[in-house]
């Protein structure tokens, strides 16, 4: 699977020309919610290259959406010469962090094994290996994994108070609901804050970034090197990513929009950016994208002037489609979508690429001597085989961009492929899977 590792989406990408630091953009693009302090940041990561990092828990077998949130915001830090740290939680997700709701049903530890390689790959995709500021990647299982429960308990444990983790969002949360929380959950924010501790020995790392909902993760370490090395270190949380409608952002239908090609194909991914709404087009732009600040206001005002063309829309979804899983997958969701929906040839389409594209629609799985009209009502297009034999006749019936003129067998319009694409009308359409 392809993404920015590409030399030529790498060789594209470079920090906005319109600001002074990388902290001055990352403000602009909306990525800072909450961090420590501002003034210090702002110096330190306009200084000299320092070494920062993010964590991921293997608690899936993909990175989301909010991830990738994380990643873009690791891959602006690279492109202003810091140097990051992919971290790939081979403990932490052992236990998981405190979700809000209820305790998290434990992976087995060759499942945590196996995602954490998974989520490794993703990770170098993203950013960079080369250059003396190339990513390394680290599993923190490695520094817990030797680590006897008496010696965690002395060397790390002695510096936590009871009454100050009590208070963090995520554990108060889980206190106050009929859940309650577990001792292995409670524990967590002990472990994240070694993670720090142990790259700041290791590295010299003194930047943690994360989503604002892990703000109480993420001073657990600052708050730890600070009581055990004496010096003060930073994190940054980013927004926590909503529509305009308050809705939450990177879910459809109850579930995540994974990176991973085979969890939400190239098609899917690059629909949802597609239909996202006026009012949120700009921000996600600012945040998902490496387009520079002139650009971005160029298709906000297109966005006002011009609102039919979507031209900030089609922009948002070919970018980050092509940043998740490169060119060659945007352009062949790209022609998918004018196949289906424009004047595009669908007997262009490669099979992969057309059955995720049908699997989107409305779509029904059918002997091979099933007629058009029978087909119109499996897949709702028509309420009634009356309906649909109207639909023919009047010349609003089409088969894989053909027009259907009396009523046959599926098998004599369909693609070599097995798969038909029937449209009623002009947007009105359904995937047929001929068995």
């Amino acid at each position: 699977m392809a993404g920015v590792s590409d030399p030529a989406i790498l060789a594209a990408q470079s920090n906005d020309p319109s600001f002074d630091d990388v902290w001055e953009e990352l403000v602009w693009r909306g990525h800072v919610h909450v961090s420590t302090n501002e003034s210090e940041l702002k110096s330190l990561l306009a200084g000299a290259p320092i070494t920062y990092y993010c964590g991921f828990d293997p608690t899936a077998p993909s990175l989301h959406l909010g991830n990738l949130v994380q990643l873009i915001v690791m891959r602006r830090l690279q492109l202003a010469g810091h140097r990051p740290l992919g971290l790939v939680g081979g403990s932490t997700g052992l236990i998981g962090d405190p979700r809000p709701s209820a305790e998290r049903t434990l992976n087995t530890k060759e499942t945590v094994q196996e995602w954490v390689g998974y989520l490794q790959e993703q990770v170098s995709r993203f950013l960079s290996a080369v250059g003396s500021n190339g990513v390394t990647l680290v599993n923190n299982l490695d520094w817990t994994a030797p680590l006897s429960t008496i010696d965690f308990l002395r060397e790390i444990g002695k510096h936590y108070r009871v009454g100050t983790m009590l208070k963090k969002d995520a554990v108060a949360a889980r206190l106050n609901s009929d859940a309650g929380i577990s001792y292995t959950e409670f524990s967590y924010q002990l472990l994240q804050g070694m993670d720090y501790l142990e790259l700041y020995r290791q590295y010299g790392c003194v930047l943690q970034t994360g989503g604002s909902d892990q703000w109480g993760n993420l001073t657990s370490g600052t708050d730890l090197i600070h009581r055990t090395e004496g010096v003060s270190v930073h994190a940054i949380g980013t927004p926590i990513m909503t529509n305009s409608d308050g809705t939450k952002f990177g879910k459809s239908e109850g579930n995540a929009i994974w990176l991973d090609a085979a969890l939400v194909s190239p098609y899917a991914f690059y629909q949802f950016w597609l239909n996202t709404l006026d009012a949120d087009v700009a921000k996600r732009l600012k945040v998902f994208t490496f387009l520079d600040r002139a650009e971005i206001e160029r298709l906000e005002r297109a966005t006002i002037d011009e609102p039919f063309r979507r031209e900030a829309q089609r922009t948002l979804a070919r970018e980050v489609t092509t940043l998740v899983h490169g060119v060659e997958a945007t352009d062949a969701a790209v022609a998918a979508a004018e196949a289906l929906f424009g004047q595009g040839d669908v007997t262009a389409l490669d099979d992969a690429t057309l059955e995720s594209a049908l699997r989107e629609l409305p779509n029904t799985t059918t002997a091979p001597n099933t007629t058009i009209v029978q087909l119109l009502v499996d897949t709702g297009l028509s309420a009634s085989l009356g309906e649909a034999r109207r639909a023919i006749a009047q010349g609003g019936v089409s088969v894989n961009n053909v027009k259907v003129t009396d009523d046959p067998a599926i098998t004599t319009l369909m693609l070599p492929s097995r798969m038909a694409v029937l449209r009623r009308g002009k947007k009105t359409l359904a995937g047929v899977f001929v068995e």
